[in-house]
């Protein structure tokens, strides 16, 4: 285990995601993660009754941090349309720095995990629901503050997300931005006041 790690449950975790935003859940055994951690499996069940617990611990952790980072950006002091306009900016540059390499847990994990393990597909979705939420009060927010459009912002929210999680599995099985780039541009007309 590196030295900078004083707490081997989070080392674990930040191990695994690596690892599955590359392989996905079923592609990355127990022992693997071990090896790459140099933890012996008496610690990993120390902090996880099984691989589902931890995958479920895995997805809990990324959308404590993912929405974390959501109420940062959305707090900011400028119009909301800016704050949502940089969230997909961030998303879509996120893609175009990591080439085809996946960094979403939710595009890479949903379709995997959903009919495998109920625990960690109620995490993905209440997870999902609480993104769209955030999404939401910052319409709500710039319906306020007259940079977006008057409309129910949940269903607008709703359709974004889903928007832009259709346009990252386009991506990644294209292997290039466009649908991403395109999503940009529904976006835009989306929030167009």
């Amino acid at each position: 285990m590196k030295q900078s790690y004083d707490d081997t449950r989070q080392y674990l975790l930040d191990i695994g995601h690596r690892m599955m935003v590359v392989k996905g859940f079923t592609g990355v055994g127990l022992n693997e993660i071990l090896q790459a951690a140099n933890v012996p499996k008496g610690s990993f069940y120390h902090y996880f009754k099984s691989k589902e617990q931890y995958g479920q611990s895995l997805l809990e952790e990324y959308f404590k941090t993912y929405l974390a980072d959501m109420d940062e950006r959305f707090a900011a002091k400028t119009p909301a349309r800016e704050r949502l306009m940089s969230y997909w900016t961030k998303w879509l540059n996120s893609y175009c720095d990591s080439g085809d390499e996946q960094k979403c847990l939710v595009v890479k994990l949903s379709a995997e995990v959903a009919d495998l393990s109920e625990t960690m597909r109620l995490t993905l979705r209440d997870g999902s629901n609480q993104v769209i939420a955030r999404i939401a009060g910052c319409i709500e927010q710039g319906q306020a503050d007259g940079s977006l459009p008057s409309g129910e912002a949940f269903s607008k929210a709703t359709a974004l997300y889903q928007l832009w999680l259709g346009a990252s599995l386009l991506s990644k099985l294209s292997r290039d931005s466009r649908p991403l780039e395109s999503a940009m541009d529904t976006t835009m007309l989306m929030l167009s006041a």
